[in-house]
């Protein structure tokens, strides 16, 4: 509450000594985002993790670019700027830019284009510089619940630059160009918001809290529209889909891959949707051999998404016992692939 508090005066604080508070250019900008940014609720609690974060609409037939996170662990619910609330289907992802796609059930929304690389014309003319002003949309703090408007922070672009923190203080799977940002973006909730001009187009999508709890080191960025485009394309066209296969058909247990035949025991499934970590590796089997270790979360089997422990046995049956299994894994904050080979 105390926190809350403080960011309700820096809002204020922002609004009221800025020279463009008072340009209707401001408003129109903060209110015409408003409907294209949306609230995640998902997965999260244990261990302070977030249940909550932000996202936007990409396509007018629901498609969300958010950020990757364990939110996403279970099903996650999308509210609109309405109060309408939808259950969201992750239909694509891409481990390594933190960014997922899902999609909700719903039509004529407004969105922000992200336009395809083969349309030029789609390209934003103008490209931010240091200094330009922006503006921060997201649902931090997880201020707005249901109807309410998003917050909406106003600041500049600091620099872009190339995001390496793994070998620093800060822990991110994310290594690549940001924009480096002059105001406080990232925090708990803001992750998968939008960062927008004053024109109200998208210039990228906020990252997650990258803070040094040692040094109180803070760095605020967003990922560019320009690297998000075209993951974001492929996936709504359907050219990148990490949505389960059923293409193959399952195969007799004997032939097919399994967690045990890998060397690879799981957490107790005890829930409905058992995220797929790994509880211990077996000594001289495909898992220690591809260097897997207790704590690894599966995300992918062979470039599809295990949500549960069901679809990852599931799509191990589909495998040939002779063939290897590629996993993309995630440990701590770093996104890694495993070649298992039998």
């Amino acid at each position: 509450m105390r926190r809350l508090h403080g960011v309700a005066v820096l809002l204020l604080v922002i609004f009221a000594t800025s020279p463009l508070a008072a340009q209707p250019s401001l408003a129109r900008s903060s209110d015409q985002v408003q409907d294209r940014v949306v609230k995640i609720y998902g997965a999260g609690g244990l261990g302070g993790l977030d249940t909550f974060q932000s996202g936007f609409l990409v396509s007018p037939v629901g498609h969300v670019a958010t950020a990757w996170s364990t939110v996403l662990d279970v099903t996650p619910f999308v509210i609109l700027s309405d109060g309408r609330r939808f259950e969201g289907e992750i239909v694509g992802f891409e481990p390594e830019l933190e960014l997922a796609v899902l999609k909700i059930d719903a039509g004529d929304l407004p969105f922000f284009k992200v336009p395809q690389e083969s349309d030029p014309s789609s390209v934003p003319t103008s490209i931010p510089t240091w200094g330009d002003p922006v503006l921060a949309v997201s649902n931090l703090f997880n201020i707005a619940t249901g109807n309410e408007p998003a917050s909406v922070l106003q600041g500049r672009i600091a620099a872009r630059s190339k995001l390496d923190a793994r070998r620093g203080t800060f822990q991110t799977a994310y290594r690549g160009e940001v924009w480096l940002l002059d105001l406080v973006a990232n925090n708990p909730g803001a992750a998968g918001g939008a960062l927008v001009d004053l024109s109200g187009n998208l210039l990228g999508m906020l990252g997650k809290e990258l803070r040094d709890r040692k040094t109180g080191v803070w760095l605020n960025y967003a990922i560019p529209a320009d690297v998000l485009r075209g993951p974001i394309g492929d996936i709504i066209a359907g050219r990148k889909t990490v949505l389960p296969s059923t293409d193959q058909p399952l195969l007799a247990r004997e032939r097919a891959h399994s967690p045990d035949g890998l060397g690879i025991g799981l957490i107790p499934d005890v829930l409905e949707m058992t995220p797929v970590y790994i509880d211990t590796v077996a000594a001289d089997s495909p898992a220690a051999g591809s260097d897997l270790n207790p704590d690894d979360l599966v995300l992918l089997v062979n470039g599809r998404r295990v949500a549960h422990q069901r679809e990852f046995r599931d799509q191990l049956r589909r495998i040939d016992r002779r063939d290897n299994v590629i996993l993309t894994i995630q440990r701590n904050n770093e996104i890694l692939e495993a070649v298992l080979r039998p």
